[in-house]
């Protein structure tokens, strides 16, 4: 989990967007999606964990409906403090185009082994499919990541009550009841 390639990418003397600073995660685990009005529009998905957001970049937007399956393309991880970033970044300049926050809330990891275990997040995103429950203003509910190739993920709504008949198949309470 590094900030190097998004310090590559950025001059500070130029943009207001966050320096690369790597902290210690946090007991809530934070997630925000960003409208970016870039070349082309899109929202940008981005995962507390291990000191850095995790980052996809979707062009059509998380779905709300699990009949949908959405692009997510693995980007350079942000600090965690763009976050909060809402502006402009200049013409001339990676990303350059208006970035607006869409959502932002706390997430949880759904992902459990046959024995009811919480699957590591870290484990999750090595082995490219990433369970988690989102907890937002906009957005709430179980959402997936599949990694299928090179830089590509899909990004799914999960069936939550296929969700929470896997916890209790397993003897485990569904903790994540809206």
């Amino acid at each position: 989990m590094s900030l190097t390639q998004y310090k590559k990418k950025r001059d500070f003397t130029k943009t207001k967007e966050p320096k690369a600073v790597k902290r210690t995660s946090t007991k809530k685990r934070l997630f925000v999606i960003q409208k970016h009005y870039a070349t082309r529009l899109h929202f940008d998905f981005r995962l507390e964990l291990n000191g850095v957001l995790k980052s996809w970049a979707v062009p059509k937007g998380l779905s709300k409906s699990t009949k949908d399956k959405r692009l997510a393309i693995q980007t350079e991880d942000h600090p965690i403090g763009y976050a909060k970033y809402e502006g402009t970044i200049p013409k001339g300049q990676y990303g350059a185009g208006k970035v607006i926050q869409w959502d932002i809330g706390e997430y949880f990891n759904t992902k459990i082994d046959d024995k009811g275990k919480e699957v590591s997040l870290r484990k999750c995103f090595k082995e490219g499919y990433i369970e988690i429950y989102l907890k937002g203003k906009r957005y709430k509910g179980p959402y997936a990541l599949f990694h299928f190739k090179e830089k590509n993920w899909l990004l799914i709504k999960m069936n939550e009550t296929k969700l929470k008949a896997r916890y209790e198949k397993l003897g485990v309470k569904y903790p994540y009841a809206k």
